[in-house]
């Protein structure tokens, strides 16, 4: 039986999530997934899947895993699809963080209103602007530990006020409060859940459809290679213009001399008929060797 094609029919819009370790990037990923799921617009990740979880990669208890590596998942509001970049918000893990945001269209700071505003907060807002991330919205997170309103009112005018630091339209970025492990927990629960559809709207409306340049030649900045066993050289990244499908012959660049490999699939179980300018990819490449990809 042939393969099931994945056809999208909303525009495309690449997030992410940045802030400081342990504000609830991951946790807030995951419920966004979970949220959706229930409506029918995802497929639900849950936290470990998102953080890629295992006992070496900083597992600390059931609901705290050390990010490193950035993770995608994909989930659909009424009106777009997005493609969700979850970035390490650990000091050690930056050049993972910059990877992720320089792919995005928009970013999702991610601040614990227990803590207010971090040194990683400032860095990845710093380094949102220096890679071009053209908007943010804030979710204020963990607001269920906070009893004073005035305390979330003092940290969210701290936020807004280190946006504008770093020319962020700190006076305009939509900031919105809740908590992301309630949502997770129970994403059926209209109470729980209301704040990831505040921050779905927010993503709706405050990030612009970008243009896609889809009539130029193809071109893929490649972000990283595998030689996964059973599927051959797989290279990961960012369509900068054009477009490719399944069977077409791309044509590879880089320090060695270049060859011709052949689009067999992009990261998807479910493969795409295309796939377009901006949109992150996976393209399984036949007929080519891992090192001839740099």
């Amino acid at each position: 039986m042939a393969k099931e094609t994945f056809e999208r029919t909303k525009p495309h819009v690449n997030v992410g999530t940045i802030g400081h370790v342990d504000h609830g990037k991951t946790t807030l990923t995951a419920a966004m997934t979970a949220v959706q799921a229930a409506k029918g617009l995802a497929k639900f990740k849950s936290y470990d899947e998102v953080a890629k979880a295992s006992e070496s990669q900083g597992r600390r208890d059931a609901t705290k895993i050390l990010t490193i590596a950035t993770s995608h998942v994909e989930y659909e509001t009424e009106k777009r699809h997005y493609a969700h970049i979850d970035c390490p918000g650990h000091a050690d893990y930056v050049k993972n963080m910059i990877t992720g945001a320089a792919q995005m269209d928009g970013a999702i700071l991610v601040v614990s209103a227990a803590d207010g505003p971090m040194p990683q907060t400032r860095e990845h807002i710093l380094l949102a602007r220096q890679v071009n991330v053209p908007y943010l919205v804030v979710f204020l997170n963990k607001v269920d530990l906070v009893d004073d309103p005035e305390l979330l009112d003092l940290v969210e005018m701290e936020v807004r006020e280190l946006l504008s630091k770093y020319d962020f339209p700190g006076d305009d970025v939509p900031v919105i409060r809740g908590s992301a492990l309630p949502a997770l927990q129970n994403p059926s629960d209209p109470e729980a859940t209301k704040c990831i559809q505040e921050l779905m709207d927010a993503l709706d409306n405050s990030i612009p459809e970008p243009e896609r340049d889809v009539d130029q030649p193809f071109l893929m900045s490649v972000e990283d290679v595998f030689s996964i066993k059973g599927r051959g050289t797989v290279a990961t990244g960012r369509i900068e213009r054009g477009r490719v499908k399944v069977g077409d012959e791309v044509e590879i660049v880089g320090l060695f001399v270049g060859g011709l490999g052949r689009a067999v699939d992009d990261r998807r179980v479910v493969p795409v008929e295309l796939v377009l300018v901006q949109q992150l990819a996976d393209l399984q490449l036949d007929e080519i060797e891992q090192l001839r990809i740099v």
